[in-house]
């Protein structure tokens, strides 16, 4: 299972966000494949779309072995980071409500 975890302030600034494991493929079965390429080109675009488009600051920590990303940043997000960060939410939490929670889980915390 993959899961990610966004983290904001109590005011709802993001702070950061990480993805660990896999949907769980390998093993023929064409759905979990899907589902762990459309996070990955959602996670993976947004990290991309919010250096390059909107020019935020990051730290990116990564491992694809393990299926790790973290995503810190170092300021807070302008009004194109934070509309960045609602559409990957959103994909993401789209992808759940198609496929349910047993190969994707998404957290937003408060810090």
């Amino acid at each position: 299972m993959t899961t990610i975890t966004v983290k904001r302030s109590e005011s709802g600034t993001y702070r950061e966000f990480y993805c660990m494991g896999h949907a769980g493929s390998r093993h023929f079965f064409f759905e979990k494949d899907m589902i762990c390429a459309a996070v990955s080109v959602l996670v993976i675009n947004t990290v991309n779309s919010l250096e390059t488009l909107a020019k935020e600051q990051l730290h990116v920590t990564q491992n694809q072995a393990d299926g790790f990303l973290r995503c810190e940043f170092a300021e807070e997000l302008s009004e194109k980071g934070c509309l960045l960060m609602d559409s990957m939410i959103l994909g993401l939490q789209g992808i759940v409500k198609q496929y349910g929670n047993k190969y994707l889980q998404v957290n937003i915390e408060e810090v």
